[in-house]
């Protein structure tokens, strides 16, 4: 055991600040504080915020696709709603909240009293709101918002056909939040390698621990590429540099397929980036209201750590049209990674049966989280091979897929993670009603905005295209509707979130530490978590679940037994959590 493994978090903090350190409330607090607490809920409202707009323009562009030979948005306002509504969905909603949910729950997980870098915490988020606004801010300049495409291909995203102003403030947007994801990378790492508590081993951390540590590294190799690849293409549209541009001159000439080079090398790992943050909070869903440990714990650890290993190596599956990338290679690694997917679903799968299931609002979210996204993987082996790729490339199979990984994927787990931790977050309960209402409308919503998009590729329909003749036949215009009628439920989804938030935080259900009787060690800290988190002193910890063995001590020995002898298969802990849960 190396003495990492056994590092301490120190003494217990007092529950309360002394009296001389009276802490700001309000604006003020939101706007000053370097709590961890804070700085996460700043996050996730945030984001919370940026989704709303970006769903606003994801409606706009499907009610211009509702029928054929619309002209309620003309073509170049729908390049800009695609492209803000790409890079806001990704950068600025899904991608942070993450981060948010990670910085309020990750020192409570390890035991720790805050984040290991505080203030660098507090300029993260400024960073990220700061960038979020630049981008924003290119709509009200005179030729309008960046039109290029959230992948800013060139040449199109070059000064001569993206003139303006909104192209600059798109790429000085995405730099900061890049920068801000970097910074908070390095915060990320070093809490959770240097603060965790006595005991908490490395193979004793929560999986969504797990997984926001090779997120991070994951961000540390891939955000510099971007912001790279950023400022060159910036010297190009402002500086005379001719690095993408492929006019000859004296000889020489740039070239424009460098860019989606450097920026699919940043791209397909961003799709883990967003991705895998969400695996965690699913997992740790899964097994809450299962009343089962995580199904194969180390398994789950190393098929996370083959994932983000391959990610990086597997960039040029976006670029099998261009002719300048090695199809078997590339192939081969992207029908690869969905092997240690796969071995996820089983972990899941393995977690729930022989559990006590509870159809938690949360664990509604969770199972529709599973269907979906295994759509979305399968598309993803179809998309792999060169042959399927080369037909349905830059169509709309490609949208109806990309869909399904990141919102099936990503915010069925988000939704979640959010019904799960409110408690945690604010001390109330969401009404489950309402959580279940909402579910069941993003659910339908959601398929029919996207399932038919399949067909609709396969029948050759472009993507990034902002209409569409009648002389396409009835095929595409009964299934363009299917998908904005689908697109309108979706959108609708959102009022009973809304609503329940609003009213739980006017007269919500009032709960204790553990309304859920989870296992991870944040439930040990009172609801909401005081300064310093913790007002007690912490259980013992030796297992991935010490607030399960402090609460059921009739189970602690067996939990020592089952990690004692290096259980790496989960039977054992599925046979003991069996009993724990009746």
């Amino acid at each position: 055991m190396t003495l990492l493994d056994e590092r301490s978090a120190g003494e217990t903090p007092p529950a309360e600040p002394p009296p001389h350190r009276r802490q700001p409330t309000g604006i003020l607090r939101w706007a000053t504080s370097s709590d961890h607490k804070v700085v996460g809920a700043a996050y996730m409202v945030t984001s919370i915020g940026f989704y709303l707009i970006g769903g606003l323009m994801g409606e706009a562009m499907r009610a211009q696709l509702a029928v054929p030979d619309n002209k309620l948005i003309d073509n170049g306002a729908y390049n800009q709603l695609f492209t803000l509504h790409g890079t806001i969905m990704l950068l600025f909603f899904l991608g942070s909240f993450a981060f948010g949910v990670a910085n309020f729950i990750i020192p409570l997980q390890i035991g720790a009293r805050d984040m290991a870098f505080q203030r660098l915490n507090q300029v993260s988020y400024w960073l990220y709101l700061s960038g979020g606004l630049v981008v924003l801010s290119g709509a009200f300049t005179e030729n309008g918002a960046a039109n290029f495409g959230w992948f800013a291909y060139t040449p199109l995203s070059d000064g001569i056909r993206s003139p303006g102003v909104g192209g600059d403030l798109w790429i000085a947007g995405v730099s900061l939040v890049g920068v801000s994801g970097i910074l908070s990378a390095v915060n990320f790492i070093t809490t959770m390698i240097t603060m965790r508590a006595k005991g908490m081993t490395m193979f004793r951390l929560p999986i969504f621990c797990w997984n926001m540590l090779i997120v991070s590294v994951l961000i540390l190799l891939t955000f510099p590429v971007l912001t790279a690849a950023g400022v060159m293409l910036y010297a190009d549209r402002q500086f005379g540099g001719h690095i993408f541009d492929a006019t000859v001159i004296n000889g020489v000439s740039g070239v424009p397929v460098l860019w989606q080079q450097l920026f699919w090398f940043f791209g397909h790992p961003e799709v883990y980036i967003l991705i895998l943050p969400y695996f965690g909070i699913v997992t740790e869903v899964i097994s809450a209201f299962s009343r089962k440990p995580v199904f194969a714990y180390k398994g789950f650890v190393f098929a996370t750590i083959t994932i983000g290993a391959l990610s990086v190596a597997v960039w040029a599956h976006h670029m099998y049209a261009t002719g300048v990338v090695l199809l078997p290679f590339f192939s081969a690694l992207t029908m690869l990674i969905a092997v240690p997917t796969g071995v996820k679903f089983f972990n899941w799968c393995g977690t729930m049966i022989g559990g006590r299931l509870s159809f938690t609002a949360s664990m509604h979210f969770a199972i529709g989280f599973l269907l979906c996204f295994v759509i979305g993987g399968v598309t993803g082996v179809m998309l792999a091979s060169p042959s399927l790729d080369l037909q349905l490339t830059d169509t709309y199979f490609v949208v109806a897929h990309f869909h399904y990984v990141l919102f099936g994927g990503g915010v069925f787990a988000l939704f979640a993670g959010i019904y799960y931790w409110y408690p945690k977050f604010t001390g109330k309960k969401l009404h489950e009603g309402w959580g279940k209402l909402q579910f069941w409308l993003q659910f339908v919503g959601f398929n029919m905005t996207f399932f038919v998009q399949h067909l609709l590729g396969m029948q050759g329909m472009p993507r990034r295209t902002a209409s569409y003749t009648a002389a396409d036949g009835d095929l595409f215009r009964y299934l363009n509707l299917v998908s904005s009628i689908g697109a309108l439920i979706l959108g609708a989804s959102t009022l009973p979130f809304l609503w329940n938030v609003y009213r739980t935080w006017r007269r919500g259900e009032v709960v204790g530490r553990n309304p859920w009787d989870a296992g991870t060690l944040e439930w040990w800290a009172p609801s909401p978590p005081p300064i310093g988190n913790f007002d007690r002193a912490l259980p013992p910890i030796r297992s991935e679940r010490p607030v399960w063995d402090a609460e059921h001590p009739g189970h602690e020995a067996l939990a020592e037994q089952r990690h004692g002898t290096g259980r790496a298969d989960g039977v054992v802990g599925a046979s003991a959590s069996k009993g724990g849960g009746s």
